[in-house]
């Protein structure tokens, strides 16, 4: 099915799939470069449908089928369109559930719309890596075509990312691990050990940091940076499946 769009403050298009049913609301938030269309994202849907529960999936601008180029957006504009989806195609309480990037997005989710988020699940969560992951790791080179060339592309195993001077810039206004972080909600985390993008010891960071009753942490044994496999996606499943039933 085609997917549906919505026009934002800033006019830009973002496609959406929604699946109607009953709450609490799973928004999944997918990772930079990432597209709704990718396994994780699909696989929530059949669970939605098969679980007659309300779900959304979407595409930041720049990426997958919405408007607008990767290499014009950032955190913050990132950040805004998952705020103004969610609050223009949901109502009551969501799970939010963030992929690599998406982890980060959805912790900032957390300090915009705190009274509607009812628990999060984060997988390969990766907050400030424009600062920590990027900018702690280029060489004088590449921090140099940054600042005066105004970007860098950098090779990974998902293919080549454009790598922008605003990038870096604005995602150090959006830093989460430099202040508190208090939850007061279910936090479930999940972190391959064979991950190469984002570390273990990012999760036990981002896990250090958080503060809250109920946030657990999760090592799949043999996972990589996706957890897109159908074990991982089973455990997936069942992180969503506690959560439903703890919430009641």
């Amino acid at each position: 099915m085609p997917p549906e769009y919505l026009e934002t403050r800033s006019k830009r298009m973002l496609a959406f799939h929604k699946t109607e049913g009953k709450g609490p609301t799973v928004v999944f938030l997918g990772g930079f470069k990432s597209e709704m269309a990718g396994t994780k994202a699909l696989h929530l849907e059949d669970w939605a449908i098969r679980k007659s529960n309300s779900y959304l999936r979407f595409d930041y601008s720049g990426h997958g089928m919405s408007s607008g180029e990767f290499c014009e957006g950032c955190i913050g504009d990132w950040a805004d369109d998952a705020q103004e989806i969610i609050q223009a195609t949901t109502d009551g309480p969501l799970i939010l559930i963030g992929s690599s990037m998406g982890g980060w997005i959805s912790c900032l989710m957390k300090e915009r719309m705190t009274e509607r988020i009812a628990a999060l699940i984060t997988i390969a969560a990766a907050p400030d890596f424009t600062e920590d992951g990027f900018w702690a790791q280029f060489s004088c080179e590449q921090k140099r075509e940054v600042l005066e060339n105004g970007i860098t592309f950098l090779p990974s195993e998902y293919g080549s990312y454009p790598i922008t001077r605003k990038l870096i810039e604005d995602g150090r206004n959006h830093r989460i691990l430099s202040s508190p972080f208090k939850v007061d909600f279910p936090v479930r985390m999940l972190q391959g050990d064979q991950d190469q993008s984002v570390t273990r010891e990012t999760a036990l960071r981002l896990f250090d940091h958080m503060e809250g009753d109920d946030i657990h942490l999760s090592f799949l044994k043999g996972g990589d940076h996706s957890l897109s496999s159908p074990d991982n996606l089973a455990v997936l499943e069942y992180h969503l499946n506690t959560l439903i039933a703890l919430l009641g």
